[in-house]
């Protein structure tokens, strides 16, 4: 039987990175693109001797063809609000430019699509919690609009390529996802609270921390993004966990995780910062069967040995500046 080929752009990030690893554990041959803006070779070191893997940096604004492949994961596109507000212009140009260079690579070769949007199409939601079906409440030209509006793009181009070309699509909005490989100064909750209580520093929480989010464990975000592609639906899917916490909760709940004796420092809340995001994953179960199965705590011990690493490694570098 032919193995099958599966193109991921983004590859190098965060979610790329182990979506390559789960769809090599499937059995495809996997190319991972990306032209490392914010992606990170070392998230796939340890595929530098698998057989089935292949790595092109590359950036995929620009048209390109690495061959038939039967499925594209897109997923090239700044996601931390430290990423995509230094690299706004980038984040515009991938979520058009390469989505439709994406979109070209799938349509030529007959493969399926699915992309990566967000629950920042939601915007600060005046629907609670947030069905698929729920237009959003977007500030077009704010401070993250940059993002929102990209990700809004691409699922327009994504399903003008459906209805005109016939392309076979998919689009997975994603909630707040954490876990080992992201990068430590990304501006995300999880990852900030976790650098600060593991360097002993106050844990920073912006407004009065009452405001909620949805944290999915990776491994079961991964298990939506299968189980999406193998589907035969067009239309936007939520794929996050429903459980949900105000952010002075998280901060609590990772103090507790790493034993750290920090305390929690309050600061302005940043404009446009959504009040409540919350999944309504009812789709996703009925369509998918898929629901997240790791909760807060177990997740958060899951990751604690690689942010242990994480900050190691940060503060070698920071004594060290001139060694890799």
């Amino acid at each position: 039987m032919t193995t099958k080929r599966a193109l991921v752009t983004g590859g190098a990030g965060f979610l790329g990175s182990h979506l390559c690893d789960a769809l090599l554990a499937d059995g495809y041959s996997v190319i991972a693109v990306d032209n490392l803006l914010t992606g990170r070779r070392s998230n796939l070191e340890h595929l530098r001797t698998e057989a089935r893997f292949e790595f092109q940096e590359s950036d995929i604004n620009q048209p390109f063809d690495f061959g038939k492949v039967d499925y594209v994961f897109h997923f090239a596109c700044p996601a931390s609000p430290v990423d995509y507000m230094q690299h706004g212009i980038e984040t515009l140009k991938v979520g058009s430019a390469g989505t439709f260079n994406a979109l070209e690579a799938a349509r030529k070769y007959g493969a399926r699509y699915l992309v990566s949007s967000t629950s920042e199409c939601y915007g600060d939601p005046l629907e609670h919690p947030q069905k698929e079906t729920y237009w959003g409440h977007v500030n077009p030209i704010g401070p993250r609009s940059v993002y929102d509006e990209a990700k809004r793009f691409t699922e327009a181009a994504t399903m003008a390529y459906h209805r005109y070309y016939k392309v076979d699509t998919r689009i997975v909005r994603i909630f707040n996802t954490y876990g080992p490989r992201m990068q430590l100064n990304d501006g995300r909750v999880i990852p900030n609270f976790m650098k600060q209580a593991l360097r002993g520093e106050d844990l920073t929480v912006y407004g009065s921390g009452s405001q909620t989010r949805s944290f999915c464990y990776v491994s079961d975000e991964i298990e939506g993004f299968l189980r999406l592609a193998k589907s035969s639906e067009h239309l936007p899917v939520n794929i996050g966990n429903p459980s949900e916490f105000t952010i002075l909760e998280c901060a609590k709940r990772v103090l507790a995780v790493t034993g750290s004796k920090s305390t929690i420092r309050y600061e302005e809340l940043p404009q446009d910062d959504p009040k409540q995001r919350c999944p309504d994953i009812t789709k996703a179960k009925t369509l998918l069967g898929w629901e997240p199965k790791v909760n807060l705590d177990i997740g958060l011990q899951m990751s604690l040995e690689y942010f242990k690493k994480a900050v190691a490694l940060d503060e070698a570098s920071s004594k060290n500046p001139g060694k890799s």
